[in-house]
């Protein structure tokens, strides 16, 4: 009950499940269904708390996110293109072009983007990013100047 409870948006009778059997616990998904619905505990997302609409619009001001498009040329060459959008404003920024992005490329273009002459009302705090492989750990460290995110 008490991950039920610490995790009101996101686990559900089947995560928390798998998170009793990963610490050797053997349980079946309908035995915690049946202890939440016992205990008056909703399903996940209908707990209450801060809904994740709400944590992103408390948090915009120091949120940015980037990710690359392609275009492809007449002359059939593909380029990669960085842009970062602050998440309060909308604006999007472009970051640079390659035709072959590397992680210390992006990691420097993050750089260039993060110590520009800030127009934002707060600074850089967190970058959401995904997996890609052009994201290296370097990206990370490079674009949080106070070490965060």
């Amino acid at each position: 009950m008490r991950l039920a409870r610490e995790n009101p948006q996101w686990w559900g009778y089947q995560r928390i499940t798998g998170e009793l059997v990963g610490l050797g616990i053997q349980i079946s998904a309908s035995s915690v269904r049946n202890i939440l619905i016992g205990a008056r505990i909703g399903p996940a997302g209908q707990r209450g708390g801060i809904s994740w609409r709400e944590f992103i619009r408390g948090q915009a001001q120091s949120l940015i996110a980037c990710d690359f498009f392609t275009v492809d040329t007449v002359t059939l060459r593909r380029i990669y293109v960085l842009f970062f959008i602050e998440l309060s404003t909308r604006r999007v920024h472009l970051a640079g072009m390659s035709e072959n992005p590397d992680g210390a490329w992006t990691a420097q273009q993050a750089r260039n983007f993060v110590f520009s002459p800030p127009e934002r009302n707060r600074p850089v705090e967190f970058l959401i990013r995904d997996n890609d492989g052009k994201f290296t750990s370097d990206l990370t460290r490079s674009s949080t100047p106070r070490g965060s995110g």
